[in-house]
């Protein structure tokens, strides 16, 4: 229902780039192999609205491994974006496709009842005919709301900041901030819906995520 509600009632605030408020369809995959190794997979649509108007989408997979038990993982993937972008203050767009390769390392903790994750990404990107580098810090947390009697806390608030560094001036990339509402179905499945603001050095914008997980 609340889906719903945030569907019908945003597309009247928005109408192409004349707003700063879009939205990102999110899928987020993991395969278990063993008890070692993963397969990640993730597909990402971002709107310049909340519906349509395609802004960015991205592919993304990784193979990964653990290091200790549900804590530690690094892994190594791979990334295609294909950006659709306004080209000034006009309605015409130029297509940009990027390669991306990408280690990472993620650590897990637990603060009383508080989950928090930390994941340190690099990023070696290759967009059209220029090639760039990028360092990204992620940390989120999460927060249970309801105890059930079979150890279940199937509602929670999803809080998460990640910043974007590049290796070359101008180092400061963009930074995200994120805060929703989640809902853990069961190991194999959970649902976020929220609200992320997204800055640059000289601009921002405002984006609704609905984001699915699924363990497989």
């Amino acid at each position: 229902m609340v889906v719903l509600t945030f569907l019908l009632v945003l597309p009247n605030l928005t109408n192409a780039q004349e707003s700063d408020f879009g939205n990102w369809l999110i899928y987020i995959g993991n395969k278990k192999i063993n008890d070692k190794w993963n397969i990640h997979n993730e597909i990402q649509y971002r709107s310049y609205n909340i519906i349509d108007d395609l802004e960015q989408l991205l592919i993304r997979t990784g193979l990964g491994y653990n290091l200790s038990e549900n804590n530690n993982n690094i892994l190594l993937g791979y990334g295609y974006i294909l950006s659709e972008n306004y080209i000034g203050e006009t309605d015409d767009k130029v297509s940009i496709n990027e390669h991306r390769i990408y280690q990472q390392f993620t650590t897990k903790q637990k603060v009383g009842k508080i989950s928090l994750s930390h994941r340190y990404r690099f990023e070696q990107r290759f967009v059209e005919n220029d090639f760039k580098m990028r360092l990204r810090y992620f940390l989120g947390i999460n927060v249970p709301l309801q105890y059930k009697e079979d150890g279940r806390n199937p509602l929670y608030i999803s809080l998460y900041n990640e910043i974007f560094l590049n290796t070359r001036s101008s180092v400061f990339d963009r930074n995200r901030v994120y805060g929703g509402l989640g809902y853990k179905f069961s190991n194999a499945l959970r649902f976020e819906l929220g609200y992320m603001n997204q800055f640059f050095e000289t601009s921002g914008r405002d984006q609704i995520n609905l984001i699915a997980f699924v363990n497989f």
